[in-house]
């Protein structure tokens, strides 16, 4: 299962942008990898672990702007295709790192 936060905050004062900082390294600290700019993603055991995570985001969005989540199975995201651009070919972006217990 992959969590992925999607977000798009304003950057119109220092405060938005104090905001912004402080948001990304909340979810880099969660163990989010960054995709794109303000799209980062997550590995998760199973949904309900991916849901508890989902809550603690919500829990450090900033209040202004848009942040949106989404669940995807590993099927689901290894199925995306890339319509412009390479796709990165390291590990962490790669269903080899998922471990099964």
């Amino acid at each position: 299962m992959r969590l992925m936060i999607m977000f798009d905050l304003p950057m119109t004062s220092s405060e938005n942008r104090r905001n912004y900082r402080k948001f990304r390294k909340a979810l880099i600290s969660e163990g989010f990898l960054m995709m794109q700019f303000s799209v980062y993603v997550r590995v998760c055991p199973d949904s309900k672990n991916a849901k508890s995570i989902e809550k603690r985001v919500g829990a450090i969005a900033p209040k202004d702007g848009l942040v949106q989540a989404v669940m995807l199975t590993e099927k689901q995201y290894q199925a995306m295709h890339f319509i412009s651009g390479e796709p990165s070919h390291d590990i962490l972006n790669s269903a080899e790192r998922t471990i099964m217990i």
